[in-house]
């Protein structure tokens, strides 16, 4: 019986550490690209492809009504052995998968990618304020009065008499 206990006891030990195992190769190989966007200009970069015959691969951006690989914009990779990259211009706005396949057939990574679009230029800047900037500590501008400060003044004045006289009442229970 002592035997077993033991056995036992490493039995969840072990399943945990394969989950782990399991859970942390799923998206090590999910996290083989790295997709930005700027503006209307969608880029991908990666490091997980090798070149045949001259080619990286290609990368696919597809949108919400996409399905296949082939079906996206696609775009051959450039770069060299450190990292190869790709980018698509004039992107609407809307959600995008980018899918990077290598040379070799496997595929690098998937990611989703939301473009919004960016500010028209025709919009012109407001003008500035006259007074120019208002600054303060949250209410510097505005000025509250004398009774509004001397009662804010009071209520913190007694919070910390309060907090003083339950700390020491604290530390010394049999005194007041």
């Amino acid at each position: 019986m002592r035997i077993s206990k033991p056995l036992l006891r490493s039995g969840p030990v072990v399943a945990a550490a394969a989950a782990l195992a399991l859970t942390s190769a799923g998206p090590a190989a999910a996290a083989g690209i790295s997709v930005s966007t700027s503006g209307s200009t969608v880029s991908v970069t990666t490091s997980a492809c090798t070149q045949i015959n001259g080619n990286w691969g290609t990368a696919s951006l597809l949108n919400s009504s996409q399905t296949n690989f082939s079906q996206g914009r696609q775009v051959a990779l450039s770069g060299t052995s450190a990292g190869q990259s790709a980018a698509w211009s004039n992107v609407g706005a809307g959600t995008y998968t980018v899918i990077v396949v290598c040379s070799n057939g496997n595929t690098a990574g998937t990611q989703a990618v939301v473009v919004t679009p960016a500010p028209s230029p025709s919009v012109t800047p407001t003008a500035s304020p006259t007074r120019g900037v208002m600054g303060g500590l949250g209410g510097g501008s505005t000025d509250y009065g004398t009774v509004t400060l001397v009662a804010g003044g009071s209520l913190v004045g007694t919070g910390l008499l309060a907090t003083a006289w339950y700390l020491r009442r604290r530390a010394k229970p049999r005194h007041l």
